[in-house]
């Protein structure tokens, strides 16, 4: 119970101020549309007051001077319906291309600072809820592109107007209607904070619904397997209730403002009726006017009460953009160089020169320094969480180290430290084959290919020759999302050769040959074997080691000794031997 309060008091928590402020920059690459949405909002609002007064002057006419309306009335009319009906067509049809203009570019941009702060941002964060960012909260944010920057313009344009015109003919019905109008404006920011909190609610639930969606798919058959498809089934169903519960609540309360909206708006028309009467009986508004007079100083007031109704339910919204406007503004982990220095042409080694870093707990790297020649294969060991892969992470640059550098090493010149490389050049230059094996939906040409979508047939029938991906299935096989169809030994086979193709210059496998077997293990290195190439592999497994030029031990964030394999195992008290011991053969 305790936890359930604890949940829903985190929820209720209001996002920032200023995140949907924050994303009107957005519309800076729509100028041009944005105006002629404006201008089609300020035409639709003001055509539907000019109809509606002019009908009541014309209904007043015919009632009080028992005239039939003119041609020229009747001729303003049907001319004003008209407009009406088109600059709605058109209003509509210029606020939601804008909208989904805009929100095409915001994905690209959420995309994009996802991809920029990754792995960091992103390791912690469940599949679901980034997908629920990238997608829902995008999609959310609509509304307020859509329904709320040019309508509110166009009602403040229009009950400007409006108020200037009813000061002219008639102030009273001017006083009658002006504080109903700040009420209505006013009314959205009263519960400003409290509309936020439900719609952060909201948002919250339907992320953590969206995760658990997405991880009860992947794992279906595990699921299955061990008969855990029922309680799953309760939480999602647990979910789904939270997600329920925090819509009513949201509607509770739109509804509960809908009907303050429709109240104040009573009291307007009651105003505007009393303040008309008193002005036809004290002669200052001719009988026949005072219907259009009427119609004129209720129907500014519809704009506004529509933006009061549009600007309540974007408040709601905050939560939606606060996540969008955070990955967007996500920091790069690995900022681009200010002048990028090309790397020169050859072979490459491989340089971490006094590197420490830490994930903010400790520090896992400490002072390491380690060099490898270009052309020369390093096994990196070590104990689990020694910092094997954090190693492997930097030469990727996914992070920075907080000292040192690691530098890339050409046969003749200057080390060239990483954050001067570009990132088109650096992935050019290094391939990281991770642990993890993501493959995508497509054919196994495809997963392929996209290391090097420039890379001929030729090519890639002798890539995948040499890594026995041939004998898996042609090339055109789909293989399945996330590689379903394949097997870990498949997969990992895939990962090489999708490295092998971009012809890297620096090859850094960590863990990538763990779900091989002794055979495919040694048929993958031959086919690693390329005069020039840098290769550096984080490995447990005896063989692996063995047929490396030389191997460097890990422990507490530094090298312990680094050698051929012949000098450390000499030597019954080493490290390597240590870590040897401790690890599967």
């Amino acid at each position: 119970m305790s936890s359930t309060a604890g949940t829903a008091t985190a929820d209720a928590q209001a996002p920032p101020r200023g995140s949907l402020r924050a994303l009107l920059p957005a519309l800076a690459g729509h100028r041009a549309m944005t105006v002629r949405t404006c201008a089609a909002a300020l035409l639709e609002q003001g055509s539907l007051v000019a109809l509606l007064t002019l009908a009541a002057h014309t209904v007043g006419t015919a009632v009080v001077e028992g005239r039939a309306p003119s041609a020229a009335a009747v001729t303003a009319l049907v001319t004003l319906v008209l407009v009406r009906a088109l600059t709605t067509w058109r209003e509509m049809d210029l606020s939601h291309d804008l909208a989904y203009r805009v929100l095409a570019a915001l994905r690209v941009r959420v995309f994009d600072g996802l991809a920029r702060s990754a792995p960091a941002r992103v390791a912690g964060r469940r599949s679901g809820d980034l997908a629920a960012t990238a997608m829902a909260d995008v999609e959310a944010l609509e509304f307020f592109y859509a329904h709320t920057t040019a309508q509110l313009l166009a009602a403040g344009t229009v009950l400007t107007g409006g108020a200037a015109v009813l000061a002219a003919v008639e102030p009273w019905l001017l006083a009658a209607v002006l504080p109903v109008a700040a009420l209505l404006a006013a009314a959205p920011f009263a519960d400003a904070r409290g509309r936020a909190a439900r719609g952060s609610r909201t948002r919250t639930a339907a992320a953590r619904l969206s995760a658990d969606t997405v991880e009860t798919v992947d794992g279906l058959r595990e699921l299955r397997a061990f008969g855990a498809l029922a309680e799953r089934r309760r939480r999602l169903a647990e979910r789904g209730r939270q997600v329920g519960e925090a819509q009513r609540a949201e509607a509770t309360w739109e509804a509960a403002a809908a009907a303050v909206r429709d109240l104040l708006i009573v009291v307007a028309v009651l105003g505007v009726v009393t303040a008309a009467a008193q002005s036809v009986t004290a002669g200052r508004l001719h009988g026949a006017w005072a219907p259009a007079a009427m119609a004129l100083a209720l129907s500014v007031l519809g704009p506004v009460a529509e933006s009061a109704r549009s600007l309540s339910q974007a408040v709601a919204l905050r939560a939606a953009a606060a996540r969008v406007g955070a990955a967007v503004k996500a920091p790069a982990l690995a900022p681009p160089p200010p002048a990028p220095r090309p790397l020169p042409p050859g072979p490459l080694g491989v340089r971490l020169h006094r590197v420490r870093f830490d994930y903010g707990n400790g520090p896992v790297l400490d002072g390491v320094e380690l060099t490898v020649r270009p052309g020369q294969t390093l096994a990196l060991v070590g104990a689990s969480g020694a910092g094997k892969s954090t190693c492997a992470h930097l030469l990727a640059r996914f992070w920075d180290p907080s000292e040192g550098a690691v530098q890339l090493i050409p046969v003749d010149g200057d080390p060239v430290d990483l954050r001067e490389v570009s990132d088109t050049e650096l992935r050019r230059a290094v391939a990281l084959v991770g642990q993890e094996t993501p493959l995508f939906h497509g054919t196994l040409a495809e997963n392929l290919r996209l290391a090097a979508p420039e890379a001929d047939d030729a090519l890639l029938a002798e890539t995948a020759r040499l890594c026995g991906v041939d004998r898996i299935a042609p090339m055109d096989t789909p293989v399945g999302e996330r590689g379903a169809t394949l097997s870990g030994g498949q997969r990992a086979r895939i990962a090489l050769a999708r490295a092998l193709l971009a012809r890297p210059r620096v090859l850094v496998l960590d863990e990538s040959t763990a779900h091989l077997d002794n055979a495919g293990d040694a048929q993958l290195a031959t086919a690693l074997r390329q005069e020039g190439r840098t290769t550096i592999v984080i490995a447990h497994r005896r063989a692996t080691i063995r047929r490396a030029d030389r191997v460097a031990v890990l422990e507490a964030g530094r090298i312990a000794e680094e050698g051929t394999w012949e000098e450390l195992t000499a030597d019954p008290g080493s490290a390597l031997n240590r870590s040897l011991a401790a690890a599967p053969s």
